[in-house]
């Protein structure tokens, strides 16, 4: 199958999708897009950037992180009067 063929292919199949199925596609497309440029990004960081998001992983692995939950929980408890 050719580039063509399987835009065309891709085309009829997306076509047919309901909003929420289209929805769901755009939303693994994007993220797949951004993947490779989540790659080209990496390779451009310092060292010592790397290492800074290295350690930082290593510490949410460990247990020394605070949830995203709570985070949400505090902002919205702080701004919900704003």
């Amino acid at each position: 199958m050719n580039a063509s063929e399987l835009k065309l292919k891709l085309f009829r199949q997306i076509d047919l999708l309901e909003k929420s199925s289209l929805e769901d596609l755009y939303g693994v497309l994007i993220n797949f897009i951004n993947s490779k440029k989540d790659i080209e990004d990496w390779v451009n960081l310092t060292d010592n950037q790397k290492r800074g998001i290295i350690n930082a992983i290593e510490e949410m692995d460990s247990g020394n992180g605070i949830s995203h939950n709570k985070v949400i929980n505090k902002f919205r408890k702080k701004y919900s009067h704003a």
